[in-house]
């Protein structure tokens, strides 16, 4: 405990900030790359490709943050909320690099989303993600209250599930990568809802 106890003074020391910061300086970095041609011989499609994995790695770090809490005692609930706006931040930019420099027009965009699953898949997630970013934020939470800014939240399982099950459905074949990204996903919202599950089911027994 000593050793977890010395990792989160440290944590508390170091500010949200960066993440903010950092994520938009790859996402510059690798527009930067791409226009100087540096990214292969499909550019857009590798930048394309980045904005959504980095989304996908935010999301999985901001799933983890209760299980390293109650499991490991490792505390980043500051970083959540950062977390989860740089992830939807990198969303948009998968967005904007699909719709603007790939498909390059609206009415094929539309199409794309209606014919093809994988993206009416991903269109599905970012649309529920669209709530939580809009909300993350302290005058939200008082005005909606906690408890049902919480129960908002909890749209996140959804999108997480749908955004790894869009990056299934978006490779060629079963590759392991995007197996191993919805693996992790669904983990970690069975553990989530599990932990309520015996939580609520102790609060039951304790009142009997």
């Amino acid at each position: 405990m000593a050793a977890v106890d010395h990792i989160n003074k440290g944590l508390r020391r170091v500010p949200a900030w960066p993440i903010y910061v950092a994520s938009l300086g790859y996402a510059a970095w690798m527009l930067w790359l791409g226009i100087q041609n540096r990214l292969g011989a499909d550019p857009v499609k590798v930048l394309e490709h980045e904005m959504g994995e980095m989304a996908l790695y935010l999301l999985v770090a901001g799933l983890a943050v209760t299980p390293l809490r109650k499991l490991a005692g490792v505390n980043l609930l500051k970083f959540r909320r950062a977390l989860g706006l740089a992830c939807f931040f990198f969303v948009v930019c998968h967005l904007l690099v699909w719709a603007v420099l790939d498909v390059q027009s609206v009415g094929r965009v539309w199409a794309d989303i209606v014919k093809r699953p994988y993206i009416t898949v991903g269109m599905a997630a970012f649309g529920l993600l669209i709530p939580l970013a809009v909300t993350s934020n302290n005058l939200s939470t008082r005005k909606m209250g906690a408890a049902a800014w919480g129960r908002l939240h909890q749209l996140v399982y959804p999108a997480a599930i749908l955004g790894g099950v869009h990056y299934v459905m978006l490779v060629k074949g079963w590759q392991v990568r995007p197996l191993v990204f919805l693996g992790v996903i669904a983990g970690l919202i069975a553990w989530r809802v599990l932990s309520k599950r015996k939580k609520a089911a102790s609060r039951v027994q304790t009142a009997s």
